[in-house]
Parts: C-alpha cells; structure tokens; sequence
C-alpha cells in the first residue's frame, strides 16, 4: 500500500497542497505562502510518513521542523499552521484506507492498527511543528526588538539624518513621517529598571504610537502627538505611571529628536521633591536654562544671594522660603503672607531684609529676574554647590 502511494507521490504532493489551501484561510494567500512551496513540504512530509510505513524507519521530524520555521518567518499563525498539518494527515489516511481496499489481503485489525501508528506520528510531527515554530517567533521577535531599539537610538543620537533614510525608520517604528512629536525621559530606581512599564501598550490605547529605549538609568521614548488633544492625553498617560519624568517641547522633524531628548532630561532634572510626577520643558523655562547649566548657576548665586545664603540657616531658610511665595504669588505680598501663614507685613519685612543683604530693589524688573534665576539655582539640588532652603513653616 505504501509502495503504491509511494509511486504516486508527486500528485499525492499537489492534492495534499490543494486541500490545505482551501480548507484553510491563511494558505489562501500566493503572495504569503507560494503554492510551489506549500507543494514542495506537502510532498516531503508525505514522503517521511510512507517510508516510515514502507520500511519502518524511525520517525524524522526535521520535515516538520522546517515547515514551522518557514510558517513562523512568513507570519502564518500557529494555529492554521497546525490545522494544515491536520488536513493533510486527514488526506493522506483517506488515500491509506483507499488505496487498502484494492489489496484483501490487508485486514481489518491491520489498518486499525496503522491508523493508531498515523495518528501518533501526527501528535510526534505537530509537536516539532508548533516547537519549531515556537522557537523562530521568538528569535523573530528578538531580532525585531533588536533593530528597533537600534533605530530608536539612531534617531536619538542623530545618526540617522538622511531624510529619506528617517522616513523609512519612522515607517519600521510605527511613526507618522512629520510631527508633531515628544520625547518622554522617566528616571530608573536602579540600574536596567523599567519606569514605564507598560507604558507602550497604554499609549497605544490613547491612538499614540511610540518607540522606548531603556537606558541604565532612564528609559526614553518618542512619542507621536497626531491631533491638538494628544499632548493632554500623553501627560495623562505618563502621570498614570507614577514615575519621575520629564517631557519635551513639541516639535515636527525627527531630525530634532536629540534636542529634544536634551530638553526632556532638563525637564526631568529641574522636577520638584522626591516623588513621582510629570514636567514639561514649557512649564517653567527659565527653570530649564538653570539647570542645564548647573556650574553657571551657582555662580549665579553666588552673586546675586550670596549674602542671604551665607546667613544662619533658620533666617536663610526664612528669607528663601519668603521669596519663593512672593514669586509664586505674582508679586503680591498679601498672597504671599496667606500662603505662609503669616501677617503682610512680616512679609515686606523679610522681603527688605533680601533687599538689604543684596543691594538689589524689589522694584526693579531686572533685579527681580536675578533674584529669581538664582532662587531657581539655589532651589535646584542638581546644581550640588548651595544647600535646599529648609521646608520649616512661616
């Protein structure tokens, strides 16, 4: 019976293939699986199971091996994979049981027999398949994470600078071509910890494509801005995270992904407290520039608020603390003593005591500029040169 089928084996090949690509969806496809190749593993598969039977040879999954692989490269889903296995062992059994009733001499019991071999073979081969297959998306989707963060840090790093050469990264990422976009860069607890865990998934909820890269100290990513409401619900996103992280500026080439990394990373260093949270680069720029340059600003300090920094530190941490309500209070020295706790003029004593110490008028523009750089400076630890003022009330 096997010798029979044997001699038949090309056609028997092609039936094999043709079945499998009418019963089952994802073969239909010439252009995701060419009929010649689908043929080709129909015929060796069939080749393995009827010398098996003709000679006894031990079973040789490397057929089924290869089948799994070559599906897995070309994306066919490990379930139709496995039901074409199916199908075509389904065929070739109706083909045995055919081809037996041309031979009397084949009983019963010996096909019932055979059928049990068939079928063992079939669970022996599906198992190489789905393990082959197994192991390839595995390796695939290694490699694509792969050259995804490659591409990532080319675009971060400014390697890639060719526009048509960005297009075709921000293709393979995901990405629109144009803008607008930012850049995302949140603070690792521990060396190659993921701040943003998830964080991918949920943007990508929110219509927000993006690409990570985690770092041993920060992960960064780009995140796509496609419509005016995105910005609010990236923010909305990354504040869900708990993390620390700082955010971008918008900007529309990917040409100007690396300043904008450099803003990010500013805006994370320039982020008040301990805790998690969420700053922008626009939030507070003057900010941004004293802590993009630490070593200046503390020169800043030192000439401006000197004398009120070299001061005790209880009156110091008074006199800083009253100057910072007074700048968040626009200027107002009765807002400022409501949020202090204490009398207004409590206030305009302590302010006349900074104008004093610095030889500079609270009612000159640009002496307020100055003392509001340096208080920026004096307030960012980042700097690593002038101590936090103390948090004590009034």
């Amino acid at each position: 019976m096997a010798a029979a089928l044997h001699s038949r084996l090309p056609e028997l090949g092609e039936r094999i293939a043709g079945r499998i690509r009418s019963d089952v969806d994802a073969y239909d496809d010439e252009s995701l699986i060419p009929f010649d190749s689908l043929r080709r593993s129909c015929t060796a598969n069939a080749d393995l199971i009827l010398n098996h039977l003709r000679a006894g040879a031990a079973p040789d999954p490397s057929p089924a091996r290869e089948t799994g692989r070559v599906r897995a490269e070309q994306g066919v889903p490990l379930a139709d994979t496995l039901h074409a296995y199916r199908v075509g062992f389904e065929l070739l059994w109706t083909e045995i049981v055919a081809e037996a009733r041309t031979h009397p001499e084949v009983s019963a019991d010996q096909l019932v027999a055979k059928s049990a071999e068939i079928w063992a073979l079939f669970g022996l081969y599906a198992e190489a398949v789905a393990a082959a297959y197994r192991e390839t998306a595995a390796e695939l989707t290694s490699r694509g994470q792969a050259r995804r963060s490659a591409l990532v840090e080319a675009l971060f790093t400014g390697v890639i600078a060719d526009r048509t050469t960005l297009w075709e990264a921000a293709r393979e990422l995901g990405l629109p071509e144009r803008g607008p976009y930012a850049v995302a860069a949140a603070a690792a607890g521990a060396p190659g910890e993921e701040p943003l865990a998830g964080v991918e998934a949920w943007l990508r909820q929110a219509q927000l494509p993006s690409s990570w890269r985690l770092l041993p100290d920060q992960q960064i990513g780009l995140i796509a801005l496609p419509t005016p409401a995105a910005e609010d619900a990236c923010l909305g996103v990354l504040r869900r995270t708990r993390a620390r992280v700082g955010v971008s500026p918008s900007f529309h080439s990917l040409r100007d992904t690396p300043q904008a990394l450099r803003f990010a990373r500013l805006a994370l260093a320039g982020l008040r407290g301990g805790g998690p949270g969420v700053a922008r680069f626009d939030d507070d720029p003057l900010a941004m520039v004293v802590a993009a340059a630490p070593a200046e600003a503390a020169h800043l300090v030192g000439v401006v608020l000197r004398p009120v920094v070299d001061l005790p530190v209880a009156e110091r941490a008074r006199l800083l603390r009253t100057l910072e309500h007074w700048f968040a209070a626009a200027g107002s020295a009765t807002a400022a003593a409501r949020s202090l706790f204490v009398h207004p003029n409590t206030v305009r004593y302590r302010l006349r005591r900074v104008e004093e110490l610095t030889a500079l008028s609270l009612s000159d523009p640009r002496a307020v500029a100055h003392i509001g750089a340096a208080l920026l400076a004096v307030r960012d630890p980042g700097t690593g040169h002038i101590e936090p003022p103390s948090t004590e009330p009034g």
